[in-house]
């Protein structure tokens, strides 16, 4: 399996991506990394990391990069040789199965639009994220790669999220929600009453719509919303969690006493810091496009490159993509619909 991996993709790269590949290839054997950014930036990390000359990884030399505070835009219109977009390119031809990006979020949703095009009858892509919950984990559809969505595309991505969640979760029917500000049917506005009618009429396991204050209760398997609403979710998420331990470590340190009492839950608190590991889940699927793309997150560590390669492995061996096409035809919810 050959997965082409953005080597200039993310706030702390070329470094961690390389030494992320370098970790992968030690952890998963069946696959060949096509790294791809400038030669002159990854042949020096290549030789640290003793790459040069491993038969399992080709560099591909890309001329420019997108910037994480640049325009989506950049990587197709002005920057046409960034490093995400001949990875996306490289998936296109055929030359890839999956491609990886720590980088740009919105370059990388845009140049495999554009590169890789979309399923046969998906219209949008949604970005797959699984969260943690009181119990398991659960995957939100979309986190943030449409900033507005008709309700055709809140159908696709319960679609998506369906086939995602069979891989995710090894259950064969999941439980889709509708995100909402309320239970009963008639609560939301425009988008979520209409896409509400759209699901309760499709082939899936829809329970109706799930409240904000519910989703980490975990009642549905996945959460489908629009990409605004969804990265307000998820970056809430994170910053909550950070809030959390800083309440938390604060509390603990008051007096000796607590400190002491601290010491004896050490074990404890590394496990509820666990829970919500993001760089063990590795990244978030971009789905809906013609091939298997993993965006990490900017802040990606070796670690979280490493498990970024292995979710591409598991989708491709999935198949996951034969599955959105399928469920997407016989729903009858394609494009123009």
């Amino acid at each position: 399996m050959r997965i082409a991996v953005d080597g200039m993709g993310g706030d702390r790269a070329p470094r961690v991506v390389v030494e992320g590949v370098a970790e992968a290839l030690g952890h998963y054997p069946g696959i060949t990394i096509l790294l791809v950014g400038h030669k002159d930036k990854l042949e020096p990390l290549m030789r640290e990391f003793k790459l040069n000359g491993d038969p399992r990884v080709e560099l591909v030399h890309a001329d420019e990069a997108v910037a994480m505070n640049e325009p989506s835009a950049a990587a197709i219109r002005t920057k046409k040789n960034s490093s995400i977009t001949v990875a996306a390119t490289l998936v296109s031809e055929g030359r890839a199965d999956a491609v990886v990006s720590a980088g740009h979020t919105g370059a990388a949703v845009a140049a495999t639009k554009v590169k890789m095009r979309m399923l046969p009858g998906v219209d949008r892509p949604g970005i797959g994220l699984i969260m943690p919950a009181q119990e398991g984990s659960f995957i939100l559809i979309d986190a943030g790669a449409n900033v507005d969505s008709k309700p055709i595309h809140l159908a696709q991505f319960a679609i998506m999220g369906e086939a995602f969640a069979r891989l995710a979760f090894s259950t064969l029917r999941p439980r889709i929600g509708l995100l909402s500000v309320g239970e009963e049917e008639t609560k939301g506005n425009d988008l979520t009453k209409e896409a509400f009618k759209l699901l309760s009429d499709m082939p899936i396991n829809f329970i109706g719509n799930v409240e904000g204050n519910a989703i980490y209760e975990r009642i549905a398997d996945v959460v489908v919303c629009d990409g605004f609403v969804g990265n307000i979710v998820l970056k809430s998420n994170e910053s909550m969690a950070r809030a959390a331990m800083y309440w938390l470590k604060r509390s603990l340190t008051k007096n000796t006493f607590r400190k002491t009492s601290a010491m004896l839950l050490k074990n404890a608190f590394r496990e509820l810091k666990a829970i919500g590991d993001s760089e063990e889940y590795g990244g978030a699927r971009l789905l809906g496009v013609n091939g298997i793309c993993i965006i990490g997150h900017g802040s990606s560590s070796p670690r979280a490159i490493r498990n970024a390669i292995r979710v591409a492995e598991e989708s491709v061996k999935f198949g996951i993509n034969r599955h959105i096409t399928q469920n997407i035809a016989d729903a009858g919810i394609g494009v123009g619909l």
